[in-house]
This record gives C-alpha cells, sequence and structure tokens, in this order.
C-alpha cells in the first residue's frame, strides 16, 4: 500500500511539473529590461508584459469612441459648419474642432479626416487657435473634420502626457476614429488622417494600428523610429512650438535608456515601441511633406521613412520644399493642394 501510494504521489508531481512547463513554454518574452550592472539574461524570471508604449499594446487595446456631442456653434466657413464637439476616450471627455459641408451629401455619406496637431503647450492651447488655414482647406474640399485637442489641451480632462513617452495622445486619436465613424453622415469607408510635427508621430502609429484609416499625409513630421529620435533628434533653435527633445518633457529618454538600455543593447525593445518597425501593415497610401530649412524636425526622418515604407511595398510620396521652414510657410498653398489632391484621389 505505501508502495502504490509513494508511486501515485511521483507520477503526481510530475504531471504538475509538466503542466507548468508547457504553460511557461508558450509564453513569449518581447523584450528584456536592462540592468547595466548585471548580464541581461533573464533567465528563470516572469514573463514581461509589451511595454505600454508598444505598438503590440495599441493594437490590443479596445477603443470604442463615444457619440460626438456638438457643446458649441461656431461662425460658419466658406461652405460648411463649424462647431466645439467632444467625445469620450479611456472615459475622459475629450474637446475638438469639428467641421461639416453643406450641401447635396454624396452617396455612402461625406468623406472624413482626422486633424492631428502638433504640439503647442498644452496650457495654452484653445480648440479654435492654429491650425485654423489647414483645416478649412480640407474642410472647403468637401470633407467632414475633426481636430482632437488630445487629452490635458485647452477644456480637455486628462493629463498632458506628451507625444513621446506616453502613447496617450494615440489613444485619442483611436477613440476618435471611431467616434467620427459613427457621426451622422459620415462615409465610415473613406475615413483618412492628416498630421504635422507631432501630429505626424500620431498618424503614422494610428495607421499601422487601424485598418479605418484609408489613407494619411504628414508634414513635417517626427516620423523616426525611437533609436532615430533617442541619437539623432536634437532640435535647434526654431520659431515654431514642437517637442524640445532636451527640455523635462524629453525625460522619456533617459527614463527608457536606464530601464531597457540603449538601442544598441536592446534592440527588440526599441523597435517594440516604432511604428517604422510595422510599415508591412500600414494601412494605406501615404504623402510626407517637409522643408529643408525646418529648424524642429530633420527633413531626414520623412526621407528615411518614404525609403521604409518603399522597402516595404508600401505607396509613398514625398515632396521636400527647397528653403521652407516647420510650417510649410513659403509653399503653403501648394502643399495644401497636394493634400487635398491625394485624399481626393484615395477618399473620393
Amino acid at each position: 500500500m505505501v508502495t502504490k501510494n509513494r508511486i501515485a504521489t511521483v507520477f503526481l508531481i510530475i504531471f504538475v511539473g509538466l503542466g507548468i512547463y508547457l504553460y511557461f513554454s508558450k509564453k513569449t518574452t518581447f523584450y528584456k529590461p536592462v540592468d547595466n550592472s548585471l548580464s541581461q539574461e533573464n533567465e528563470g524570471g516572469p514573463e514581461i508584459e509589451p511595454h505600454p508604449l508598444s505598438i503590440q499594446t495599441l493594437r490590443d487595446g479596445e477603443y470604442p469612441g463615444s457619440d460626438i456631442v456638438i457643446e458649441q456653434n461656431l461662425d460658419s466657413g466658406s461652405n460648411y459648419k463649424r462647431y466645439i464637439a467632444s467625445y469620450k476616450s479611456e472615459g475622459l471627455k475629450i474637446y475638438g474642432l469639428l467641421t461639416t459641408p453643406v450641401g447635396s451629401m454624396p452617396k455612402g455619406g461625406w468623406p472624413a479626416i482626422i486633424f492631428n496637431h502638433g504640439y503647442i503647450a498644452p496650457n495654452v492651447y484653445k480648440t479654435t487657435e492654429k491650425y485654423v488655414a489647414y483645416q478649412d482647406a480640407f474642410a472647403r474640399a468637401g470633407y467632414i473634420t475633426f481636430k482632437s485637442d488630445y487629452r490635458g489641451h485647452g477644456n480637455s480632462e486628462g493629463e498632458a502626457t506628451g507625444g513621446y513617452g506616453s502613447n496617450g495622445y494615440t489613444i485619442d486619436i483611436l477613440n476618435a476614429l471611431w467616434s467620427i465613424k459613427k457621426y451622422p453622415g459620415v462615409n465610415s469607408d473613406k475615413i483618412g488622417m492628416w498630421g504635422h510635427s507631432m501630429g505626424g508621430s500620431v498618424t503614422l502609429k494610428s495607421m499601422v494600428v487601424s485598418k479605418d484609416v484609408k489613407v494619411g499625409v504628414i508634414w513635417a513630421g517626427v516620423v523616426g523610429s525611437y533609436p532615430d529620435l533617442v541619437e539623432r533628434w536634437r532640435r535647434r533653435v526654431g520659431p515654431t512650438p514642437t517637442v524640445n527633445p532636451n527640455s523635462q518633457r524629453g525625460r522619456w529618454r533617459s527614463e527608457l535608456i536606464q530601464k531597457y538600455g540603449d538601442p544598441s543593447q536592446n534592440p527588440e525593445f526599441w523597435a517594440s515601441i516604432s511604428a517604422n518597425s510595422y510599415l508591412s501593415d500600414i494601412s494605406g497610401p501615404l504623402q510626407l511633406h517637409h522643408g529643408t530649412a525646418d529648424s524642429s524636425v530633420p527633413l531626414a526622418f520623412s526621407q528615411t521613412l518614404e525609403k521604409q515604407t518603399k522597402d516595404a511595398g508600401k505607396d509613398v510620396e514625398l515632396y521636400v520644399y527647397e528653403g521652407d521652414d516647420h510650417n510649410l510657410s513659403k509653399n503653403l498653398s501648394l502643399a495644401l493642394q497636394r493634400s487635398v489632391a491625394f485624399f481626393d484621389k484615395y477618399l473620393k
């Protein structure tokens, strides 16, 4: 009897041990935190979940958006109506500027453009200031447009988390995308996205996460990979505001390097948070614009993204404006005409 009990115990131990082994052997570690004083190995340690900044985390998220609520009627444009509107993102009330065309609605509804603005100090940001001429060009061309303020900007709830050390703004835009898809009169199969500077980064991330963005246009975008942002982005003094990589807002660099090592030490981690690593999954054609005299964001970012996108077998075109600045002020009309034509080609 004793012998039988011992045999049963041994088999039970083997069975449990095998089950534990099979369970953990199926787990995948995407990257390892780095202790610079010790080996980078993590043998026997717990599984490390994808970092909150990672593209996989964004893909795993849920972005139900909400009904868009009209908060205030504004003066109308030449052939469109303007409103301050709001929607929900992660429980936060986010404000934005909404425009809707006047006239006969196309069959299936109006095409729409999500408009992603660049860096403006959140405490001075106002919904109806900046980017007026930019958004007006798309609104006059017969698009519903929606410019989200992002969390912590103007009257929007939440903390302004920055565009590079957090995916908060991208999450707000993915919720704006689903909110505008449900808005009356929108053709949910014809939605594009426009982004400037920091908004270019948000646009690129959104396009490798959601298939609902059919086409993208990026002006002077912060579209370098994270290794590029760490190693090659040192902003010179310029006339227009964008995030300063060396300011407090740029402390995400030192925090990530301290925890995960620099890009040469831990390339898997840095690739996991870079939209550039996922360009084979980009949701639609991409048009890039950049000035050679941009003192805020390097032209090389757009040039590299063009090459990477072509190498991935995807449609992309780049317009370079000789001697122009971060806002393409010398070629504003031309850049807007090209942008509208690109959206027309794929959304109308």
